[in-house]
């Protein structure tokens, strides 16, 4: 008898299961995201979508069938001057499944993945579509292309130091949201433009905005951008969040000693198949000791100098606000892993925080921030200028010793020579000591 009933409980269940199994997600909505790269397009669904995705060509046409699925209402239109889309209709298909065809302008290659809910929004079904016609989708190469811009030297005999900034977020990535319902994408993006028109206007230094709209862009795909850009620095703007809305103040941070190693065993272990990966120098035709020893000493100098660097942007911000912590920060973040890019990451301020909140959609605050960041940047290359840039042939400013500094060095450093070095500094020998500070002459 208590066998029977066990088997009866299975059945049940199993039942249960199927019939719940067998009822149809619900299609819900539709939304349009355009990126330099590719077009996507994001359907919220009830639950993980079994699906199909196909072209139709003459004229061109996507495809996507929904297997046990319905339609809740009808889908958002794509706007009349839609690069890709003219438009969008759907039916019912093999009786239990829903068709979507979307009408193209062109013709693409797509690519389609499910994603988990997340605190802002379900299950979601996306499709990237990529110009058929590119021969990469690969958003580096584009940016390869607009670093030909961006690094017109100011001179003929100087190139320019190239600033990637990267707001975080973007598209259907919102990141945290304040209690007025501000979103952190449009405020970090807002205070980006801001920096890069900073940094634009200063003689010998270029921005490139590694987000240019309102996209989502992986997180190892935006440190491929900077490393397209031959940025020198990386500089990740962002607004915090906490369940305590009494929180605030900004942050800065640099990668951790655990989120550095990890990186550098991912790049060793394909140093084989790389091109150029530390600085440009090709790990592909190195030893393992000797691509192991490059990559420390790569990342190395990076985070001395992304160090550097955070905590002149730290010390700006306590002109203008609380500062969350008094100190430089180390975290695993993804984008600051960068073995020879220095990158440090910005937290703004809490957008939980409702005075904050406040602050974060004031123009004038947003000003504020920019300057602090950009202050904190210039400062650190007027005195650390990279080789042949236009603040090393230009720059009549004083240079402090530190420590393992030599005198050839700091000559090959500024673009001069040691002669004149000596000469402009009443020097009788070679000799220098660490805190002496050195006029250096102009080029």
């Amino acid at each position: 008898m208590l066998k029977n009933k066990k088997i009866l409980i299975t059945l049940g269940l199993l039942l249960l299961s199927l019939s719940v199994y067998a009822q149809p997600i619900s299609v819900n909505s539709l939304r349009y995201w355009t990126a330099p790269d590719h077009t996507r397009m994001v359907f919220d669904v009830t639950n993980t979508a079994t699906h199909q995705i196909f072209l139709i060509d003459k004229p061109a046409r996507l495809v996507i069938d929904f297997h046990n699925a319905k339609l809740k209402s009808l889908l958002k239109q794509p706007p009349k001057d839609h690069p890709l889309f003219s438009r969008v209709r759907s039916a019912t298909h093999n009786k239990k499944g829903l068709r979507v065809v979307v009408d193209l302008k062109a013709e693409v290659n797509p690519k389609s993945f499910s994603l988990n809910p997340n605190k802002t929004y379900g299950h979601r079904l996306v499709i990237d579509l990529y110009d058929k016609t590119s021969k990469s989708n690969k958003y580096s190469a584009k940016a390869v292309d607009s670093s030909k811009q961006v690094t017109k030297s100011v001179t003929s005999k100087a190139r320019d130091i190239v600033i990637a900034i990267d707001p975080g977020h973007g598209g259907e990535d919102p990141g945290a949201h304040g209690p007025r319902g501000t979103k952190e994408k449009k405020v970090v993006f807002d205070i980006s433009k801001r920096l890069a028109a900073l940094i634009n206007k200063k003689p010998g230094m270029k921005a490139v905005l590694v987000r240019k709209g309102d996209y989502y862009i992986k997180l190892r795909k935006r440190m491929e951008i900077a490393r397209a850009a031959k940025a020198q620095l990386f500089v990740s703007i962002h607004a915090d969040a906490f369940k305590n809305p009494k929180v605030k103040g900004a942050s800065v941070f640099t990668v951790s000693k655990r989120g550095a190693s990890s990186e550098a065993a991912r790049w060793l272990a394909q140093h084989e198949n790389a091109a150029d990966l530390v600085g440009g120098v090709k790990l592909a035709d190195k030893e393992d000791m000797v691509a192991t020893v490059l990559m420390d000493l790569s990342q190395k100098n990076t985070k001395e100098v992304s160090r550097n660097i955070a905590g002149r942007v730290l010390r700006n911000f306590k002109n203008i606000g609380h500062l969350h912590s008094q100190n430089v920060q180390k975290a695993g973040f993804m984008v600051l892993k960068s073995p020879d890019i220095p990158s440090i990451l910005v937290e703004t301020a809490f957008i939980s925080n409702p005075d904050e909140e406040r602050k974060l959609r004031s123009a004038k605050h947003q000003q504020k921030m920019a300057r602090a960041i950009f202050k904190g940047v210039v400062d650190y290359f007027k005195q650390y200028p990279p080789p042949n840039t236009y603040f090393a042939l230009n720059n009549a400013n004083k240079h402090i010793i530190s420590r393992g500094e030599t005198l050839s060095g700091i000559a090959d450093q500024y673009g001069v020579s040691m002669r004149s070095i000596k000469i402009a500094n009443a020097l009788a020998s070679n000799k220098i000591q660490i805190g002496q500070v050195l006029k250096i002459p102009r080029g």
